[in-house]
């Protein structure tokens, strides 16, 4: 891959400001990038937080329009909630994890100044997500809009009996389904909220959209994986409390004859990664499926 050192000027740095040590952190790497010849800004809530004035401020929207790559310090939450308000502006992303492995952010903190070095060299992977975007349509208006880097889930209220749906795929009825919910899930969702309801995993470079009911009333109702170039509507049947949310970050109250319309977004996120970086390697370690059971250190 070609060296691609001078193409990136500006960097955006954002973290999860309730880590313990991230104010430090921060400004460790910013040091580095600054000694490295780079510009360094900082996210608007990031250096709010953190009472960070060492270097220039911007907002989401300010970092699209002006930074060449943005560095996520925290874990996949953190991630999520920036991925979502600058993937219109094409602006590619690196993770440094804070706690455990994520699965997006998956650079180890302890090791983020010899992988970013080689990753601002040009030495790195490069990869494509995409995102699901909806609108909540009432009485043929829409009150909603969101998108969604994970899912879109439409939930029945805390203290409400199931939420009756009516689903529908390219103007193809596909079933009626009394759940507590159900779950519109990207392939990166897969390993989210949908993983623990039952869904399978998608490999992130599949053109899927998958859906996974919550606590069914018809057993039969199984998640299906269908096209991600999809047209689906879910209509609200029957409901005394439901809401629709986005990446579990923007919520919308839902009533009986409400139409969610979710389709792929037009927009996508761009991840770098380190050149050694696999997706099953983080599978093994997020999942455990390299651990197995010993006696006396031999496999049981």
């Amino acid at each position: 891959m070609p060296n691609t050192r001078t193409k990136v000027r500006t960097i955006a740095l954002v973290g999860k400001y309730t880590a313990a040590g991230i104010k430090e952190d921060l400004l460790g790497l910013a040091h580095f990038l600054v000694e490295s010849g780079h510009k360094v800004v900082v996210e608007q809530e990031t250096a709010a937080k953190l009472a960070m004035t060492e270097y220039p401020v911007m907002d989401p929207v300010q970092i699209g329009q002006h930074a060449n790559l943005a560095i996520v310090l925290g874990g996949d939450g953190t991630m999520l909630g920036i991925a979502r308000q600058i993937a219109p502006y094409r602006v590619p992303l690196i993770g440094i994890n804070q706690g455990r492995l994520g699965f997006i952010t998956d650079i180890p903190s302890e090791h983020m100044f010899s992988v970013l070095s080689e990753i601002l060299d040009g030495h790195h992977q490069s990869e494509q997500r995409t995102l699901l975007e909806g609108i909540v349509v009432r009485q043929g208006e829409q009150i909603s809009h969101g998108l969604a880097f994970n899912d879109i889930v439409v939930a029945r209220g805390s203290g409400s009996g199931m939420v009756e749906l009516k689903v529908t795929v390219d103007d193809h009825f596909m079933y009626n389904q009394r759940s507590d919910g159900l779950i519109i899930s990207t392939p990166t969702g897969s390993t989210a909220y949908a993983l623990s309801a039952g869904g399978p995993l998608l490999h992130p470079n599949l053109g899927g959209i998958v859906f996974v009911p919550i606590a069914p009333h018809a057993l039969s109702n199984r998640p299906i994986v269908v096209p991600d170039t999809s047209k689906i509507v879910i209509e609200i049947s029957a409901v005394r409390d439901a809401s629709v949310n986005f990446d579990m970050q923007s919520f919308a109250h839902l009533v009986a004859g409400d139409q969610i319309h979710i389709q792929r977004s037009s927009h996508h996120i761009s991840f770098y990664h380190p050149r050694n970086w696999n997706y099953y390697h983080t599978l093994r370690e997020k999942m455990h499926w390299n651990e197995y059971p010993t006696v006396n250190g031999q496999l049981n």
